[in-house]
């Protein structure tokens, strides 16, 4: 166990606490202090009163923010596992589309024929969704 001095409205309190604790303890009593110097006049069992008050408030408060922050953040959570799910969904739908082209660009013309000049253009179009497949790849 550690000893600690504490000054609070003026007030040196001797206060025994864990071994570590020792800083947290000596803010506690700074925050009380700062409250105690805040109310005027009074006595100070009524100083310490309305301090224990109002930093009772102050954690009343604070957990009231942190209950409907908890919604929030779990939306949120909900919202980047559907992005998440989403962008999986892309890049597998794009992997295939790069297959079903590399498998067009390869396969031989069975008619003979020369290729239509549109081809090219399915190329060019091809080689634009495969950079944009890399692009997809490379989001963290």
């Amino acid at each position: 166990m550690a000893d600690v001095k504490l000054n609070i409205a003026g007030r040196i309190y001797d206060v025994h606490c864990a071994d570590g604790q020792e800083s947290q303890l000596i803010q506690l009593a700074t925050a009380v202090d700062e409250k105690v110097r805040g109310i005027p006049g009074g006595t100070e069992t009524r100083q310490l009163l309305f301090a224990a008050l109002m930093l009772a408030d102050e954690a009343q408060e604070a957990r009231g923010k942190a209950d409907k922050a908890e919604p929030q953040s779990d939306s949120l959570r909900a919202a980047v596992a559907l992005a998440e799910s989403r962008e999986a969904q892309a890049r597998d739908e794009l992997k295939a589309a790069r297959a079903e082209l590399d498998a067009i660009k390869k396969a031989p013309r069975t008619d003979g024929a020369p290729r239509p000049s549109h081809d090219r253009a399915l190329i060019e179009i091809a080689d634009r969704i495969e950079t944009l497949a890399t692009k997809v790849e490379q989001i963290p």
